[in-house]
């Protein structure tokens, strides 16, 4: 069930995250997330704007579309540094292993939502293919790519105080605890999977890649709950960190509307084009394609040349009529070159 939002202003956290439990309820009415081979364009453009956006929120500067070449044809474009393109390489190859866990998890999962050695799988399939070429700084012997820090964190500009590397373990015992058990009476699930992301970025467990792996745990932790992964945003990078500084003063309140709201984005994705007419209006990230990408539809919408509108929340909305009239104009001869 799709629902619209009466009235002015920004959608209230509430509201998105009504709208996240309907879409989850026509999602299992479906059967569930659906397979790579069911949704397959829809599968992969989450993954190569996952790998574009959680690299970029630390720093990497490939374009999505040399992420995309970099992922599908596993050859490097552009002229960027090595190590950017084993970070998308290798964070693509963790997100493929976090997507398999909601098909066909196989042994994996077998122990509930997550394990202490998932987590150091995880954490080794993002920092293993950049550590062997460019590992961090006085890396410590016993710091490999899975292995838990061994040296004290100084306290971040925003406050937060990660614990000693002594106490890693202990708090990631309890933490691991909280992950695999289910959320206090009156706490929806996305708020607590902010508080508990939140926390995880807090012990900071790892000598670097905390914020990667951190990522992919929270979508391996979505996903084995029948949610659709999660994409924050680089455009949303000062807002995420803000949030995070929030949930670390005892507020997720914030951090929970952004995961509600990049939870619904996928959810969109899955749900609105099977469930709309051609003519019903719906958000540019329902309406991507492998063809083209949100953001190619938002600039074509900002210069007037695809056929759409605002919501009440700000977000661009057009239909699907309307984005083919623009690919007939857009492509006379031959597919026009997606930029983006």
């Amino acid at each position: 069930m799709v629902i619209t939002k009466s009235g002015r202003g920004r959608p209230s956290r509430r509201f998105i995250l009504e709208q996240v439990d309907l879409g989850c309820g026509d999602l299992a009415k479906t059967g569930g997330l659906p397979s790579p081979v069911e949704s397959a364009e829809i599968w992969r453009d989450i993954w190569h704007e996952e790998a574009h956006n959680s690299t970029a929120l630390e720093g990497n500067t490939l374009l999505l579309r040399q992420v995309k070449v970099l992922l599908e044809e596993k050859r490097p474009t552009g002229n960027k540094e090595v190590s950017e393109y084993l970070e998308v390489m290798a964070y693509g190859q963790a997100a493929e292993w976090v997507y398999g866990q909601a098909i066909t998890p196989g042994a994996w999962g077998s122990d509930g939502l997550l394990t202490l050695t998932e987590l150091r799988h995880i954490h080794e399939l993002t920092a293993g293919p950049v550590w062997q070429f460019f590992p961090p700084e006085d890396l410590d012997s016993e710091e490999s790519p899975g292995s838990f820090r061994r040296h004290d964190i100084a306290p971040f500009a925003e406050g937060m105080t990660p614990p000693p590397f002594t106490e890693v373990e202990a708090h990631l015992t309890d933490w691991l605890a909280r992950v695999n058990a289910e959320p206090p009476r009156g706490v929806h699930l996305i708020d607590y999977l902010a508080e508990l992301h939140a926390e995880y970025e807090r012990i900071h467990p790892f000598r670097d890649g905390n914020g990667r792996t951190g990522r992919l745990v929270l979508n391996l932790l979505l996903v084995r709950r029948g949610y659709p992964p999660a994409i924050i945003r680089k455009a949303d990078r000062i807002r995420y960190l803000r949030a995070l500084r929030r949930a670390d003063q005892g507020d997720p309140g914030p951090l929970g509307e952004l995961l509600a709201r990049a939870v619904k984005d996928s959810l969109d994705r899955f749900l609105l084009p099977s469930l709309a007419g051609p003519r019903r209006l719906l958000p540019l990230s329902a309406l991507a394609t492998n063809k083209r990408s949100v953001l190619s539809l938002r600039k074509a919408a900002e210069r007037g040349r695809l056929k759409a509108q605002k919501d009440e929340s700000g977000r661009w909305v057009s239909m699907k009529q309307w984005v083919a009239d623009y690919e007939r104009i857009a492509t006379p001869g031959r597919p026009r070159r997606d930029t983006t």
